[in-house]
């Protein structure tokens, strides 16, 4: 009986490092391809701006759960603590690659996109600014699911009142709609 409930107990970590793992796979197929299409250099380069692209300019979590995930895993660092310090390595990579490897923002469409909208701060740094309050909103949610699954926090989760999660759901929504008008209005044509 012990036995069947801690591996019940352990079957959601499986899965969990199933998913980071296929993820990680992803992005490490991804580079090899762009390596092999371009050269080694040119194809790190893009996938290092294509990760910061989804960072950056997605208004949820993705590109920064490949770190914000495992480090709650292992360590138990907060995702909202863990997702600063991505956002904050994602900049970096394009103050940099801006300043001495602006070449490398050409590899791709979505590394040509990111440039376009880094080098035009009206009206498309507000893709940055709706993404950031999107991801750490959802980092945020996160972060509380974690508390409850771990059973932290449990009778503070609770005993709350749901109108702060309902106004932030719905705060949520409006910068998922305000995000998606903003990309629409770049007028993007993927197919030429």
């Amino acid at each position: 009986m012990t036995a069947s409930i801690e591996e019940k107990a352990s079957h959601p970590k499986k899965q969990l490092f199933y998913k980071f793992f296929l993820l990680c796979l992803l992005l490490l197929s991804y580079f090899v391809y762009l390596s092999i299409k371009y050269d080694l250099v040119t194809g790190g380069f893009a996938s290092v701006l294509t990760w910061s692209f989804f960072v950056l300019c997605t208004p949820i979590a993705d590109a920064g759960f490949l770190l914000d995930f495992p480090l709650r895993m292992i360590f138990g660092v907060r995702m909202f603590v863990s997702e600063i310090a991505v956002w904050v390595l994602a900049i970096l990579i394009n103050v940099v690659s801006s300043l001495y490897f602006v070449e490398y923002y050409e590899a791709t469409k979505l590394t040509t996109l990111l440039h376009l909208i880094l080098i035009t701060p009206y009206p498309y740094w507000a893709v940055v600014f709706l993404s950031a309050v999107g991801t750490f909103l959802s980092i945020r949610f996160a972060d509380e699911l974690m508390d409850v699954v771990h059973h932290r926090d449990r009778d503070y989760f609770h005993s709350k009142s749901y109108i702060h999660e309902i106004v932030i759901v719905v705060f949520f929504l409006m910068i998922f709609i305000g995000y998606y008008e903003l990309v629409a209005s770049l007028g993007l044509d993927f197919e030429q």
